[in-house]
This record gives C-alpha cells, sequence and structure tokens, in this order.
C-alpha cells in the first residue's frame, strides 16, 4: 500500500505555498497497493467551519501510480484551509494527512481521521509589506547598556531612585541586591546620544535599521512599564535628542524602529499612577480619572488586571474608545507622533496579547501616516496559524502585521548547529515557515540569533546548559573560555552564516558581532564592552563573519527577495541556492564535527561554474552541474553560481 501527497512539489499541489483569495488549486493523490478504490475524496475546512468534501476522479498513471485530481477554489475571505484525504476501499476507511510533525511537505497515511491536517494560508491579494524594509540589516539596542554619550560618563536625568552601576558590571538579578524587592531600577548610562555617536560604527558595520527597546518615560532600565507615552526617558535624552537621532541616521542609511508596549501600561504611570509620582489623577485613584476606562478592575482600586499578574503592569482595556483613540486614531495620536517625529516604524511587544481589532486599526492608522512604515509584532511561534486566547490570529492577511520576530527559525539554527537535528529536520523546519507565510511576510521576516529575552547565541553555542537548568547564581559568573569558547565561537559564526543568507531582515542583538555573552534576562543585557571588543571574540571569527556575511547579502538582491530551494541535505551538511533571473549563489554549510566531501546536484537551475566568495573556497566548473565539495567541520561556504 503506497499512498502520496506531498504539499511542497507542485505535482502535488499547485500554485506552492499560501495565496491570495479566490485562487485555484489543484490538489492530486497518488495511490497503488489499494486494488480500485470506491472513491477518494479530497476534505477541507475553512479554519472553524465544517468540512467539505470533493471527489477525486482518476486522471492518470505514473509507474504504477494511479493518481488522482480535483481543483478548487480559494474561498473570498482571507483565512486558513485545512485539508487532508480519505479513501474509501472494499477493506474500509484509509486517511491521509500532514506528517505527525506537522510541518508539511510529505503527509502520512492513518486508519483514523488525522491528527494533522495540512494547510494553506489565504490572504487578500492588496497585502503589501515595504520593500526598503526586505532589503535591511536591523541592529538591535538595548539602550541603556549601548554606549553612554556623555565625554564625563556622568547620567542623564536627575532621578535619586536608581542604582547608578559600572559599565562592566554584571546587571543585578536578586532581590537583595535592589533592597529586598526586584526592581530593575539598576541603570548603566547608556542614552540616545551614546547611540548617536556610535552611528559611524554601525554604518561601517553595514546597518541599515536600528530597533531600539523601548525609550519612552518608565521607572525601570527595559522600560517595558511605561509611565508617558508622551516623553522619552530623560535617562536616554529628549524627543529633540530622539529628532535628532533620526534625522543622522537617515543621513547614513539608517531608519529607527521603536518598541510599542501597548498590551499594558506601568502601575507607576501618569495613566494608573498607584504611587502618586504624577500629577495626573490616574484610574487607580478616581473612577473619575479620564484613564479610568483605559484599565480592567475586578475590585476598584487594588484588584486588577495586570501582565502575567504582576501587578507593576496593569493590563490595558484595548476595547476603550479613549484608549484607542489617544494610542492610534487621534489626530495627535501616539503612534501617529512618533513616525512624524522620525520613526520609520514599530515592533510591537506582545503582540498576541493586543486583540485583532486593535493591531488592524493600528496598521490602519500607521500606514496613513507613513505608508512606507514597518509593523512588527513579537511571536514566538508560527505567525500563520497562532491561537491567542482562543482565538485564531490573522496577523498575515493583509490588514495586520508586516513582519514578526522569527523564533521558529532561531530554534531551527541553533538546534541544527548544535546537531540536535538533521539537515533534513532543518530543512522541514525553514520550509514550513516558506509553505505557511505570505512572500510578502516571508522576505520581512526579522531573523534574530538573539535577543533581550533570551540567551546569546554565543553562550548557547558554548554548549553551556539552558537558563531552566542552572540557577541564577551560575548563570550570572557564567562565562565560557578555553576550548568552550573556541567552539562557541565557530558555532556562533556559522549560525552566523545562516542568519544572513536564509529569506528574512537579519537582526544582529547589539554585541553578537562581537561575540558578546549572556544568559537570559538581564544576562543577555551586558553592557557593550567598548573598551575591550575582542574580549569574547579573541580570535575575531564571529566579528569577521558577520562583515563578511553583511557584505555578502548586500552584493545581491537574491538574498532579500530572491528564491530559496535547497539542494542538498544529508546527515549534517545542508545546502540550499538564493537566486533571481539575474544572479544565483549556493550556500553549504556543514554543522557536524568531521569534515565532509559531499557530491552536490545542481543542473536543474543551469549553474556551470562556481566562483568562491568564502574563505577556503574553490572555484569548479561543471558542465552537467554536479559539483564536489570538500566542508570542513562547522563550516560555511558560499558560491556565486554562473548559469548557462
Amino acid at each position: 500500500m503506497d499512498i502520496e501527497h506531498n504539499s511542497r512539489e507542485l505535482f502535488y499541489r499547485s500554485p506552492f505555498g499560501a495565496v491570495t483569495c479566490r485562487t485555484k488549486i489543484r490538489f492530486r493523490l497518488s495511490v497503488a497497493g489499494v486494488g480500485i478504490p470506491n472513491a477518494i475524496r479530497l476534505v477541507y475546512m475553512p479554519d472553524g467551519k465544517g468540512e467539505i468534501r470533493r471527489d477525486m476522479p482518476y486522471v492518470f498513471e505514473v509507474s504504477g501510480h494511479s493518481i488522482y485530481e480535483t481543483t478548487v477554489q480559494m474561498p473570498d475571505e482571507a483565512g486558513l484551509i485545512w485539508y487532508y484525504f480519505e479513501i474509501a476501499t472494499s477493506s474500509g476507511m484509509i486517511y491521509y494527512g500532514n506528517n505527525k510533525k506537522n510541518l508539511g511537505g510529505k503527509g502520512e497515511m492513518c486508519f483514523e481521521q488525522p491528527h494533522h491536517s495540512f494547510q494553506i494560508t489565504i490572504y487578500n491579494d492588496y497585502y503589501k509589506t515595504p520593500d526598503w524594509f526586505k532589503s535591511s540589516i536591523a541592529y538591535q539596542i538595548f539602550p541603556d547598556r549601548f554606549y553612554n554619550g556623555n565625554e564625563d560618563g556622568s547620567f542623564l536625568g536627575d532621578r535619586t531612585d536608581i542604582i547608578k552601576r559600572g559599565w562592566n558590571e554584571t546587571p543585578y538579578y536578586k532581590a537583595e541586591q535592589f533592597g529586598g524587592e526586584y526592581k530593575a531600577n539598576d541603570f548603566f548610562g547608556g542614552n540616545l546620544e551614546g547611540i548617536i555617536k556610535k552611528l559611524p560604527y554601525l554604518e561601517e558595520l553595514g546597518i541599515s535599521v536600528i530597533y531600539l527597546n523601548p525609550i519612552f518615560k518608565a521607572y525601570s532600565n527595559h522600560k517595558y512599564d511605561t509611565g508617558s507615552y508622551e516623553e522619552i526617558d530623560s535617562s536616554f535624552g529628549d524627543e529633540k535628542t530622539f529628532r535628532r537621532l533620526c534625522s543622522e541616521a537617515k543621513k547614513r542609511g539608517i531608519r529607527i524602529i521603536l518598541d510599542g508596549v501597548f498590551n499594558h501600561t506601568g502601575s507607576d504611570s501618569q495613566y494608573f499612577n498607584k504611587n502618586g509620582t504624577y500629577e495626573s489623577v490616574g484610574a487607580y485613584q478616581s473612577k473619575e480619572s479620564p484613564y479610568y476606562t483605559w484599565f480592567r478592575f475586578m475590585q476598584w482600586p487594588d484588584v486588577y488586571e495586570s501582565w502575567w499578574g504582576m501587578t507593576t503592569l496593569p493590563q490595558v482595556e484595548e476595547q476603550s474608545e479613549e484608549y484607542r483613540k489617544y494610542i492610534l486614531s487621534g489626530k495627535d495620536a501616539i503612534i501617529k507622533k512618533w513616525l512624524r517625529a522620525g520613526a520609520s516604524g514599530w515592533r510591537l511587544d506582545v503582540v498576541d496579547e493586543l486583540p485583532d481589532f486593535f493591531v488592524r486599526e493600528l496598521r490602519e492608522n500607521v500606514k496613513s501616516v507613513d505608508e512606507d512604515a514597518v509593523i512588527i509584532g513579537e511571536v514566538w511561534e508560527d505567525a500563520s496559524n497562532k491561537i491567542a486566547y482562543g482565538e485564531r490570529r490573522k496577523y498575515f492577511m493583509g490588514d495586520e502585521l508586516d513582519s514578526v520576530m522569527n523564533y521558529p527559525m532561531r530554534d531551527a539554527i541553533i538546534n541544527a548547529v548544535m546537531m540536535k537535528i538533521d539537515a533534513q529536520e532543518l530543512d522541514d523546519r525553514l520550509m514550513s515557515l516558506k509553505e505557511n507565510y505570505p512572500p510578502e511576510a516571508y522576505y520581512s521576516l526579522l531573523n534574530i540569533l538573539s535577543s533581550h529575552d533570551v540567551e546569546r547565541i554565543m553562550t548557547l553555542m558554548s554548549g553551556a546548559p539552558t537558563r531552566h537548568e542552572v540557577n541564577r547564581e551560575y548563570q550570572a559568573n557564567f562565562k565560557a573560555e578555553g576550548f568552550a569558547l573556541e567552539l562557541a565561537c565557530e558555532r556562533a559564526a556559522l549560525a552566523m552564516g545562516l542568519q544572513f543568507t536564509l529569506p528574512g531582515v537579519p537582526c544582529i542583538f547589539y554585541g553578537d558581532e562581537i561575540g558578546l555573552q549572556g544568559y537570559g534576562d538581564p544576562f543577555c543585557r551586558r553592557t557593550f564592552p567598548w573598551d575591550n571588543m575582542n574580549i569574547d571574540d579573541p580570535s575575531g571569527i564571529v566579528n569577521i563573519r558577520h562583515r563578511n556575511m553583511i557584505m555578502l547579502r548586500r552584493m545581491s538582491p537574491a538574498f532579500s527577495v530572491g528564491e530559496f530551494e535547497s539542494v542538498y541535505k544529508i546527515g549534517h551538511v545542508y545546502g540550499f541556492v538564493r537566486y533571481t533571473d539575474e544572479e544565483c549563489f549556493l550556500i553549504m554549510i556543514n554543522c557536524g564535527l568531521n569534515n565532509e566531501h559531499v557530491r552536490v546536484d545542481v543542473g536543474r537551475f543551469g549553474i556551470k561554474r562556481l566562483e568562491g566568495l568564502s574563505e577556503n573556497c574553490e572555484t569548479q566548473e561543471s558542465a552537467d552541474g554536479i559539483y564536489n565539495i570538500d566542508l570542513p567541520k562547522i563550516w560555511l561556504k558560499a558560491y556565486r553560481a554562473v548559469r548557462e
């Protein structure tokens, strides 16, 4: 008995991947060894609706396999379609659905209704994301830890309720360090002026987008507890400094993206004002407050909804018209104010905790100010089928997000480089994203290896235990050295090579380009060691690889908007091509600990010569498109592929 459907092969499903509304899709199923079936049916379901069955007539035979086919026009409305197959035989019903990993591609036969169906993403034909962003190289900055622009190293602002730290000290992580209660009010003095002064460094590195963690007035060093959306935090500067940052960055071809925290505010804010810090009448102080409807009180004033139970972060009521007018739709709404001040887009914190209607309204208002502004969401899973609070989210239908932080790709790269998965599974995970995401979103994904919320890539690549396996004391004092450091540098350089050559927008978390180490929050938020930039990368391999990959990516649009196809996936060796009509490149990686000699067939692309672009990368010619390539352990080779 041999049954097959592969959602990634045009023979079985055409066209490939996500499609626009009303597109006609042809489905095929290959069947052998079951005799003459009584019936073969495609079973498909618009998301949240009932099943629809469509008979699949026999059409032809290939190598002893009978091919059954039907064509279905997709709905008028954007959403998801799920499908599987029924094969009715004289011995009973056979089913064919998605594989156990639920990653698409080749499915699996079963004798009961499949647990996993194949997915088709249907999106609106007007969905468009900014072209400038697709070709960008981004750099994420945690402002307090990047650079102090004051010549004397003094702190900005006049706060007396913060703990001033020495630049190279370890961030505090214990309650007793804050006086008994964890307050995240230890500051190191980084500011916007510091970013302005380091713009030449970022320009020389090849950066074209800076994504800033929150910069608005707030009590904490991380600023996710917004005190006022209307002001830049005095620790970082003021609105005039921000405008100058945007202006100076623009002169160097660099755009600024802001972090928008719209699901919650700080309890110590002009809106809630639990501590009485602000002159305003906050929702905590009076039911007559203009901000009272912004929050969800179960028993006013002390029992209210807060983000993950943290009472310092009261959750916002997004249904409040007054709140949405203030943040989104008013003439001088917050999202508009800062776009007009020079920002080129917003990254939305915990976007899965913002309702769809709010994100749609945000997009409408952002695009009304700047059609080219980018909107990036924080989503940790496949954003095309994300369910939050019991509802399927519609991020990529055309009315909400342009991009998300690409955590699924991060996980795939890390697991592949650490040899926890093989090249076949790496390809399955990467292709699942290509299959499920509309192209406009797929080429705009923010490809990350580190962030302010997770371990830095160097720490992970050293083989250190995860933050869930060791205590905070261990994390605070951990530092890869010796062989572990050498291995971390090699693996991090390889991971970063993938980050820059796969589809999406590569984003460097400040310091990753020099191998900065650190566990999760707050250890991933250490200060940038400007006075000793090779401390974690003594061989320079990580920094050199970053610079070489940035040069390679900027060499051709093939790396930003070109097609992506894998050509080799055996053991721990993976190869793929990126190409446009004009140019083609071959990338080969070896995640293993042994040198490999591989035979790669790229004849179908008409490639007659490979020109080496990376270290130890030889030029070869082949009339039939078959090449023999030697790959050292933990290594990447990049070639310009010359076609007929």
